[in-house]
């Protein structure tokens, strides 16, 4: 079995590098995050390390580039501190796949790549209207990450959009019957097939 360490890889180019450690930690959601600024303009980004914080209260969170990379997102947030995440299908993902371009900040990627902004009453910022499934959250808070200049973006849960035939009654979101895609690396989608479900597991 090969084994790679840090010394190894250290060595290889910089994309090399990053496509490696990417795809070490496995496949993850893929979402636009959709913001706006003070002027009424609005932004999309292409945000795969979205997490769960929690259920009570309601948290999710994301990690954000940083600032110098991807500054539009996160300076939205912090001015109004509203931003919704929209699931990616497959028949939006060459154009999803394009909002993670680094766009001037007067450029909507709503408008470059070809999406239909959508609001909703209780929050600022729009939703995909192509989209399934999306949510809206509030910034809770941003954590620094002072090792590499990221940041942890936590927003509470006000409300989610989708279609009704999505949930189950014991509150599951059949994410695989919506379409919702996952990333793997910073380049490759993949569709989902459910496997199973389980009973809650006890000793």
């Amino acid at each position: 079995m090969l084994r790679i360490n840090d010394t190894d890889i250290q060595s290889w180019d910089r994309i090399r590098r990053a496509n490696f450690i990417n795809s070490l930690s496995g496949f993850k959601s893929v979402s636009l995050v959709a913001t706006v600024n003070d002027h009424g303009h609005t932004n999309l980004s292409l945000i795969s390390n979205i997490v769960h914080l929690g259920a009570d209260p309601a948290l999710i969170g994301y990690i954000n580039r940083p600032r110098e990379a991807t500054p539009h997102t996160l300076q939205n947030i912090e001015k109004n501190g509203f931003y919704t995440v929209n699931h990616v299908l497959s028949h939006l993902l060459p154009a999803a796949h394009q909002c993670s371009a680094k766009y001037p900040e007067d450029i909507s990627e709503f408008d470059a790549c070809g999406f239909t902004p959508e609001y909703a009453e209780g929050c600022k910022a729009p939703f995909v209207a192509e989209s399934k499934i999306g949510y809206a959250l509030q910034l809770e808070e941003i954590v620094p990450i002072r090792q590499n200049g990221t940041y942890l973006v936590i927003g509470k849960f006000l409300f989610a959009r989708f279609e009704e035939a999505v949930l189950s009654p014991d509150g599951f979101l059949n994410l695989d019957a919506a379409g919702s895609l996952c990333s793997l690396g910073l380049d490759a989608y993949y569709s989902v097939k459910r496997e199973g479900r389980f009973p809650y597991a006890r000793p």
